[in-house]
């Protein structure tokens, strides 16, 4: 299954859920069912690594990451994925704007993880996108079953 985990501008939230759902993915599940990517739906971070801040609260957490460059998502992308997971309802807005109503396009919660970027609260972020990957791959893992 290809997930694509997406936000503003792919340098907090969607590459912390990309991380933080391969390490649950990792652990959780037998063999690697899942390709994991993560994008934004602006471009204006192109080329950018994640935000120093992100970096952090993973390390904090334990959860491994690698280099990472923002990208807005393509078409190609969008297409080759089995699901789309935007972290916020103006992301998810701005996918359908783009991509058309889709069942594939889905959010991570049932509420917006709020932006870091702007909050400075990357702890409160974590957790919620802890939460939200956990319930996502529990769901998934059903089933497939």
């Amino acid at each position: 299954m290809n997930i694509i985990f997406v936000c503003h501008g792919n340098i907090c939230r969607s590459p912390m859920a990309e991380f933080i759902f391969r390490y649950l993915a990792e652990e959780k599940c037998a063999g690697n069912r899942f390709a994991v990517s993560s994008a934004g739906v602006s471009s204006e971070e192109t080329g950018n690594d994640i935000y120093p801040p992100a970096k952090r609260v993973l390390r904090s957490h334990g959860i491994p990451f690698s280099s990472h460059r923002a990208h807005r998502i393509t078409g190609s992308e969008f297409e080759e994925s089995d699901l789309v997971v935007a972290l916020d309802y103006s992301n998810l807005r701005n996918l359908e704007r783009r991509f058309g109503r889709n069942e594939k396009i889905v959010m991570l919660l049932d509420r917006d993880v709020e932006d870091p970027w702007y909050t400075d609260d990357f702890e409160t972020a974590f957790d919620d996108i802890l939460s939200g990957c956990t319930a996502l791959i529990t769901s998934l893992s059903k089933w497939s079953k």
